[in-house]
């Protein structure tokens, strides 16, 4: 089994050196900083646009394996437009490059809420069989796969970011038995399109 520790510095330092080589002045922020593992400024081009990155690594034996825990923390509401996951996974094969989704920090919390509840209530499932809490929340790399090497999203705001999740998922966010979490921006009024 891989260290937990060591499974989180991979993951930040890869997408420190994917920043940098795109332009942006990342720095590790130190442990303690809720919400925020990487501060970066893009430092080429007009502007000094800044970011606040978290980031969540999983690893596994397959791709298809993947699954980030993002549970109440991260489907708490953004505290501003330039709070983004960058979800890395990263395989046991040495041979396999890690993998990056950047994903603006609502729709990571919306994506993580939507995938618990519909497990959580799903019809026809017997009483008690699931009732794992919302904070054990864990999202499937599927769920992402259009948010992948989508570095482009921190040049825009979270609100002007295109909803990349599936097209399904707004329904269920619409439905009384999945919804989004607490205090979601989009509680109000979902993005369109999407």
């Amino acid at each position: 089994m891989a260290d937990t520790k060591q499974t989180k510095t991979i993951g930040e330092h890869h997408v420190a050196a994917e920043l940098a080589r795109r332009g942006w002045a990342p720095a590790l922020t130190r442990d303690g900083l809720e919400r925020t593992d990487i501060l970066a400024v893009q430092a080429e081009g007009e502007g000094r646009r800044m970011v606040e990155v978290q980031v969540k690594t999983a690893r596994a034996g397959a791709w298809d394996a993947i699954r980030w825990v993002l549970g109440e923390r991260s489907q708490q509401p953004s505290e501003h437009e330039r709070e983004y996951f960058v979800l890395v996974a990263v395989l046991h094969d040495l041979a396999q490059h890690p993998r990056s989704f950047v994903v603006p920090r609502s729709h990571a919390a919306a994506a993580a809420w939507i995938q618990h509840m519909d497990w959580l209530k799903t019809p026809g499932i017997e009483a008690g069989k699931r009732n794992a809490p919302v904070s054990q929340s864990r999202v499937s790399r599927a769920i992402f796969d259009g948010y992948e090497d989508r570095w482009d999203l921190l040049m825009v705001d979270e609100q002007e970011a295109p909803v990349l999740l599936p097209a399904g998922y707004r329904d269920l966010a619409l439905e009384d038995r999945v919804g989004l979490p607490p205090g979601h921006g989009w509680r109000d009024s979902l993005p369109d399109p999407w």
